[in-house]
């Protein structure tokens, strides 16, 4: 009796299609997982929101031989190429002279600077007190001070020193810097301002711009005077003037030369001592830059307690002895005596020598010429760029005015400075023409200024601090608030202020400190503050992220067991079914065989 096997089509069909079911569900369900971890891990990286360290703040106090000045600082904390966007956002001015004058009474010297630091006290909100350094930097008086009596200018220096370590800000000590500093810095800020290391792109991205020539810097203090220009790779790299500057990622060939008693008010007492000395009387002397009808009195102390004038004290010197002078507003013979005050026959034959046996390369471009440079001209009634001629004829015109005119031709009437315009405007000329050898040509290349914006048309502080707040005040128009004048604004903004940790600060106070197209001052003080930025450790910008990081993880590990599971699945299917065909397929084959 023989056994028949069949086959069942219709029982291996209905089989397969059920077996078919979980595979496409697990298809599914795999690729849907798969789609979920690839959206919410590009929306974790790309939708990111950057929320930038805020604002930092530094303060300088620029110690200058007859007065000091307070400089405050902002810059975005993290910083670009290693070097902060510095801005100025208020000074200050502080009563009396320089710290150099305390010599005698060191005790005396902080008590100058209360009005100023309350002031400063006022603007960088208190949080940050803690962490905004503070520096003084003394220039060429105290050099001259520390040169005549070191243990006076030491003993200024500590008086100082032991009162800003009372105030809330990290004071970082006081220093005399050297006059090689001076102009460097000085030459950072002219160029800074100007927009020569950074400029704003098509992204408001800053870079640095393309075939920009840097500007030279002049600078006229009361005790010295300083003249920094780049020069190129012919130039005599052997001497101590020469220094390579890193700013922005970028290295600077300077050359730098700072010129000790040639500042303006030094460079007078040298002139009123060398009148004094070819004066037939040594109590009444007649000074041809003194405009007519002026007379005044100094002690002899006053012009011989300098270094500068050490040597042309007249024998038997008493401090107490009074000279008077008279002034006959000459300016033809201002010139040929002021002339005097340079040594320039040391220089004859020597076309790389400025005066007094200094190297100097060619003057070659642009020159910002700020401090005494700028009031001189200012009160010649010129600024910007001019004529050498222009500048001559508005020489002659002031100095051959009567005292009695002079509180009309001048702006701002103080009998110190009127006085000596006349003698400024020649010191000046010599300077320029004969020792620095700018010529007829090469003059109108001088840019007379007091202060600069930056080259860029809108202070970089104000989209600072709105990217800090984020985007919650509407705008009356398009466009970002950084890009708007201030009248633009509309209600709400100072709300958004106030709510970001200014809780206290006076909306019109605030307005005007951080989100006003402010010019910053030309001083060395801006080039220091930008080269310390190199020092100040930049804070990492803190990110905002779609999901928060334990959520976003814990979405992800879902998904991608879920993912896992399913793969897992599809494999275990498979094999099973690769085992169900390899048996069918022997059945099969044995039924065939019987």
């Amino acid at each position: 009796m023989f056994t028949v096997l069949t086959r069942q089509p219709c029982e291996h069909a209905g089989f397969k299609a059920l077996s078919r079911t979980p595979v496409v569900v697990a298809l599914v369900v795999l690729i849907l997982s798969v789609v979920v971890l690839v959206a919410i891990t590009l929306i974790q990286i790309h939708q990111k929101e950057v929320l930038l360290p805020g604002l930092k703040y530094g303060i300088v106090l620029d110690a200058g031989s007859s007065r000091t000045t307070v400089y405050v600082y902002q810059w975005p904390a993290e910083k670009e190429n290693n070097t902060g966007v510095v801005s100025q956002t208020s000074k200050c001015s502080v009563k009396g002279s320089g710290i150099s004058s305390y010599g005698k009474n060191p005790q005396d010297a902080p008590k100058a600077f209360e009005d100023c630091m309350q002031k400063v006290k006022e603007q960088i909100p208190a949080h940050l007190q803690g962490s905004t350094h503070i520096y003084l930097g003394a220039t060429a008086g105290m050099r001259l001070l520390r040169l005549q009596n070191e243990t006076a200018a030491n003993e200024v220096l500590a008086s100082i020193q032991n009162y800003f370590k009372s105030q809330p800000f990290d004071f970082r000590g006081a220093q005399i810097i050297s006059g090689q500093e001076e102009g460097i810095y000085g030459w950072i800020t002219a160029n800074y301002l100007m927009g020569n290391f950074l400029e704003k792109d098509l992204w408001h991205m800053w870079v640095h711009p393309n075939g920009v020539e840097t500007t030279g810097a002049l600078d006229l203090g009361g005790a010295s005077t300083q003249i920094s220009f780049a020069v190129g790779e012919k130039a005599e790299l052997n001497t101590s003037d020469i220094i390579k500057v890193s700013l922005y990622g970028y290295v600077y060939t300077l050359y730098t030369r700072s010129f000790q008693c040639y500042g303006r008010n030094e460079a007078e007492k040298r002139f009123l001592a060398m009148l004094l000395q070819n004066s037939t009387t040594n109590t009444n002397v007649t000074n041809p830059c003194y405009p007519r009808n002026y007379v005044t009195t100094f002690t002899a102390g006053h012009l011989f307690d300098s270094l500068c004038t050490e040597e042309l004290r007249p024998g038997g010197y008493d401090p107490d002895d009074t000279i008077t002078f008279e002034g006959t507003g000459d300016p033809l013979l201002c010139r040929v005596k002021v002339a005097s005050l340079f040594a320039f026959r040391a220089c004859h034959d020597r076309e790389i020598c400025c005066f007094d046996v200094v190297y100097q390369p060619e003057v070659k471009g642009s020159f910002v010429a700020f401090a005494g440079f700028f009031y001189t001209a200012n009160a010649l009634n010129l600024s910007g760029s001019f004529s050498l001629n222009a500048f001559n004829s508005s020489t002659w015109d002031f100095c051959s005015q009567d005292w009695s005119q002079l509180p009309l031709l001048l702006p701002r009437f103080d009998e110190v400075y009127a006085r000596s315009y006349c003698f400024s405007a020649h010191y000046i000329y010599h300077l320029l023409v004969s020792g620095y050898k700018f010529t007829e040509d090469t003059w109108p290349q001088i840019h007379f200024k007091k202060e600069s914006s930056m080259g860029q048309s809108w202070n970089p502080s104000c989209s600072q601090v709105i990217a800090v707040m984020g985007p919650r005040t509407l705008l009356s128009g398009s466009g970002s608030l950084a890009d708007m004048p201030i009248q633009h604004y509309v209600p709400g903004f100072w709300e958004a202020c106030l709510g970001s940790g200014r809780a206290g600060v006076k909306p019109e106070v605030y307005l005007e400190s951080v989100c006003s197209v402010d010019n910053s001052s030309i001083a060395w003080s801006l080039g220091y503050m930008l080269t310390l930025t190199n020092q100040i450790p930049a804070e990492i910008p803190l990110i905002r992220l779609p999901m928060k990081p334990p959520t976003f993880m814990s979405v992800l590990a879902f998904f991608t067991g879920v993912a896992l599971l399913c793969l897992a699945f599809l494999v275990y299917l498979y094999a099973l079914s690769r085992n169900q065909r390899r048996s069918q397929h022997a059945l099969d084959h044995a039924v065939d065989s019987e």
